[in-house]
């Protein structure tokens, strides 16, 4: 059963609210980044497409708020959330996924393959759950450095044979790497239901031995704490663990996918549970005042919309000027 923290709860210490409010931001963060990346995608300033997180803030954030400055993450081609939850610099990240020089890979990686060593992100793959098998590859070095390796990935990765290998190759060794999956219910346009025999993912690492757990992954709180016992675990004791994380995307698939497929209801059933507003009542409820969570959005809005204006007035790299970034002819 997924763990659900809106029952009522005695008053979290001063230092949870702070990790809570902490939190609070980076969603808000997560989530006005990709309302950003949303209208400058239309406006045709972001090339290509872009697949947006939007929805499924809770996840990176808590698990992100459980890992040190020296662990390391692999991410999927919905890998913003992954990236500003880990640090990234908004600016750079707007700059990288508009193609400009000033972006964490130069303007080169574009949306899907964004990587960032200074802050643990080694990569976010555009092969369905090459995420998994390159958490699993840093856990080998992790278990010689004390870190952690996290790998996050959709539910429709789990039918791929390397994600197997990857469980039963990390078991075997035992590799300190956290898998996490955030199962959106979909696989692109298909439900799960369709694709995937069983109605338990975390089950499919149980046959392991791999410590797993079902969370709700539209509550921060409830990713962090199964997130931290997870990490804790990994660390004292070693081996892989895993969490499945039961979240929903609130827009399509990619900018290309207007989401017709959903069942009437669905969606606004989900936007319901909008891991953004549960938030912010679970921290008014915990006596924080209003204002001062309204500070916070503005703090995030005025930081989104300096990062925006920094990343367009960019230059786009040129091959002359800027020739690490290209192959060698």
């Amino acid at each position: 059963m997924a763990r659900n923290s809106t029952q009522a709860v005695a008053a979290p210490p001063e230092e949870a609210v702070e990790r809570w409010l902490t939190g609070y931001e980076r969603m808000l963060l997560l989530r006005r980044f990709e309302e950003a990346m949303q209208r400058l995608f239309t406006r045709g300033e972001v090339h290509g497409t872009v697949h947006l997180y939007i929805g499924q803030e809770a996840v990176s954030t808590g698990v992100s708020l459980a890992l040190a400055p020296t662990d390391w993450v692999a991410a999927t081609y919905r890998g913003h959330g992954a990236a500003l939850a880990r640090g990234t610099e908004p600016a750079g990240l707007a700059a990288e996924l508009m193609g400009r020089a000033t972006g964490t890979c130069g303007g080169r990686a574009g949306s899907m393959n964004v990587i960032d060593l200074a802050h643990g992100l080694i990569g976010c793959f555009g092969i369905i759950g090459g995420s998994a098998a390159a958490a699993t590859g840093a856990a080998l070095s992790a278990k010689r450095t004390g870190a952690v390796a996290v790998a996050f990935f959709g539910d429709g990765s789990t039918n791929q044979g390397y994600f197997h290998e990857c469980l039963n190759f990390a078991k075997v060794h035992d590799l300190p790497v956290l898998y996490v999956c955030e199962n959106n219910l979909y696989g692109e346009f298909t439900p799960v239901a369709q694709s995937t025999a069983g109605n338990d993912i975390a089950a499919r690492a149980r046959v392991f031995e791999i410590p797993a757990e079902r969370v709700d992954g539209n509550d921060v709180r409830a990713v962090h704490a199964a997130a931290a016992a997870a990490v804790e675990r990994i660390r004292s004791e070693g081996g892989p663990a895993f969490i499945e994380a039961m979240t929903y995307r609130q827009v399509g698939h990619s900018k290309s996918d207007p989401g017709a497929y959903r069942p009437e209801g669905e969606l606004e059933a989900w936007l319901e549970r909008d891991p953004i507003v549960r938030e912010r009542d679970r921290l008014l409820a915990d006596g924080i005042d209003a204002e001062r969570l309204d500070a916070i959005e503005q703090h995030v809005a005025a930081q989104l919309e300096a990062a925006v204006e920094q990343a367009l007035a960019a230059p786009y790299p040129d091959p002359v000027t800027h020739p690490a970034t290209e192959y060698a002819a």
